[in-house]
């Protein structure tokens, strides 16, 4: 389950960081996105922390599930404030979208966290 647990998060944000790298300027204008190099940047960071969450799942550990959790939940922390804000003005669609995604983040980081075997019971 903890395997899992990594690859569905890295599901979640290899595809997200290779949009946003490749974000095209219409969408990012539609979106409001200014500047471009901006979406790019945090692009690039997102398909990284990815990357790096797949190959965590390899081998799992104690820093790497608490990465996991806690970049779940700082990208929680992020998105639900700006989706509750601005959620008047974002179309139907991408407010339950982005609300669908901050509730499989927040569930994935506590599957992680109760996956995590003790260290007592590899004695």
């Amino acid at each position: 389950m903890l395997r899992a647990a990594f690859w569905f998060t890295a599901l979640i944000f290899v595809p997200l960081g290779l949009f946003l790298y490749f974000l095209p300027p219409t969408v990012a204008s539609l979106v409001g996105v200014s500047p471009l190099w901006l979406a790019r940047a945090s692009g690039g960071l997102v398909f990284v922390w990815g990357a790096f969450l797949l190959a965590a799942s390899a081998a799992p550990d104690g820093l790497k599930v608490g990465a996991l959790v806690a970049g779940n939940l700082l990208s929680v922390a992020t998105l639900l404030p700006a989706v509750i804000r601005q959620g008047e003005q974002m179309p139907p669609s991408v407010r339950t979208a982005l609300l669908a995604l901050c509730a499989l983040l927040t569930l994935l980081a506590v599957v992680t966290l109760l996956s995590l075997p003790s260290r007592r019971s590899r004695l």
